[in-house]
């Protein structure tokens, strides 16, 4: 590779990303691959004036905040693309997670289409692979609401807003041909069929070998 390898991972809270990510992350050090992880938190040098954003916009919902950051999010993945990608080393496979949706697609009132136009007027990098981990919302729901914080730090609060933004997002990832990663079963099958796409995606083209 002359540059990183940058696979994202997305979808809606409590699809067991983070999980995913450090089994792939293993399996993929053990393979002999240098894996770099980013992650949104530590990457965005805006994150905390727009956390209080999307704070603010879980007390008094409106499309005008929502789109606000919204933009918000695409500024500070125009940094990441400009500022921390290009310094990852060139034989690196880059894992992040969330990096089009993030905390705010897929709420309430601002379409997909709407966050992909945002992004790419600022230039931000297409990842060589995009994942979408899914599952059954009321999977998602029940795996989010088990955790220590519970759903004290989701936008939505509501079983029914959750499956209609899960059902938004799985229908942009086929709609962008992303990896669908149906994360439902065991993990160790859900790693497996993402390694064996990154694998695919690092292979040469058969006419440049």
């Amino acid at each position: 590779m002359t540059r990183p390898l940058f696979i994202t991972l997305d979808g809606p809270k409590g699809t067991g990303k983070t999980t995913l990510l450090e089994t792939i992350t293993a399996a993929l050090r053990a393979a002999g691959h240098r894996v770099v992880r980013l992650s949104e938190r530590n990457s965005d040098p805006y994150r905390a004036q727009t956390m209080d954003l999307v704070n603010r916009h879980a007390r008094e919902p409106s499309r005008a905040l929502e789109l606000s950051i919204c933009e918000r999010f695409a500024d500070s993945r125009r940094w990441i693309s400009e500022q921390v990608l290009p310094r990852q080393p060139s034989d690196s496979i880059i894992l992040m997670d969330r990096w089009y949706p993030s905390d705010a697609a897929f709420r309430r009132d601002v379409p997909f289409a709407e966050i992909l136009r945002l992004n790419r007027e600022r230039s931000v990098r297409i990842p060589d692979l995009a994942v979408g981990v899914v599952t059954a919302p009321q999977i998602s729901w029940a795996r989010a609401a088990a955790r220590s914080r519970g759903l004290g730090s989701t936008v939505m609060h509501r079983l029914q807003e959750h499956v209609a933004s899960t059902q938004a997002f799985e229908q942009a990832a086929i709609e962008q041909g992303w990896l669908l990663c149906r994360n439902e079963g065991s993990v160790e099958a859900a790693t497996l069929a993402v390694v064996a796409e990154i694998r695919r995606v690092m292979e040469p083209p058969a006419h440049a070998v």
